[in-house]
């Protein structure tokens, strides 16, 4: 009996393992590299928003907001987490 009962749970934990390979584990591992891109921004460099804005990172806050300047004098805020992509990244000081 009992081992009926495993070879029917089979084909559901073998469908579980394979949606977590292919979606949930490279979900995690792309949310972890935009965290650490996030984490890395610095005053200088040129970023794209999720909402397509172009702008050069101007300041970076404390409280998870960056000062973004997309025009000459135009400086917008932009919460971290909407940042979805660093275009030139600034050489750290030495």
């Amino acid at each position: 009996m009992e081992g009926g009962a495993i070879a029917q749970f089979l084909p559901l934990i073998l469908i579980f393992a394979i949606m977590y390979f292919l979606l949930i584990r490279p979900q995690q591992k792309k949310m972890k590299e935009h965290k650490a891109m996030v984490d890395a921004l610095r005053r200088g460099d040129q970023v794209v928003t999720q909402g397509g804005l172009i702008g050069k990172v101007v300041k970076v806050k404390d409280d998870g907001e960056v000062e973004v300047e997309i025009a000459d004098g135009v400086k917008v805020r932009v919460v971290q987490a909407t940042i979805a992509q660093v275009l030139n990244k600034t050489e750290p000081a030495k």
